[in-house]
């Protein structure tokens, strides 16, 4: 399984008041990262809600922050499967900053029926393109 990258410059309403990135918006920035990922396979989640009635949902987040972000610095943002199950995958994320990482996080996601938001099997073309 293949690690994604994405790049992402921090502005200024991603900083608090000391001009470091709010610990909360490494959430947003790794959210990011994995709909771009999504979207390399050439899944749309839009689409798949609306034609399939699923959608992905972040089921655990683990986050260690290891160093600040600040203001205008361009990080990169990036996705690495660790674990493939019928429902949901594990990823590592990272934010670095060159090759100093700033934050870590393990991220469960799953997929679930939009209609009863019950855990169903991922389509197997996702499954194949996440295992490549």
């Amino acid at each position: 399984m293949k690690r994604f990258s994405w790049p992402v410059r921090v502005y200024y309403e991603d900083t608090d008041t000391g001009g470091v990135v709010y610990y909360a918006n490494y959430l947003k920035f790794f959210e990011r990262a994995r709909t771009e990922w999504l979207r390399s396979f050439g899944l749309n989640q839009d689409k798949l809600a609306q034609e399939e009635g699923l959608i992905f949902v972040v089921r655990r987040a683990l986050l260690d922050f290891v160093r600040p972000a600040r203001l205008d610095d361009m990080l990169e943002i990036t996705v690495e499967p660790l674990k493939l199950a019928r429902v949901y995958v594990e990823l590592a994320q990272e934010a670095r900053r060159g090759a100093q990482v700033l934050a870590r996080a393990e991220i469960r996601v799953a997929c679930l029926n939009l209609r009863d938001f019950r855990p169903v099997a991922m389509p197997q073309s996702l499954r194949e393109s996440i295992q490549q």
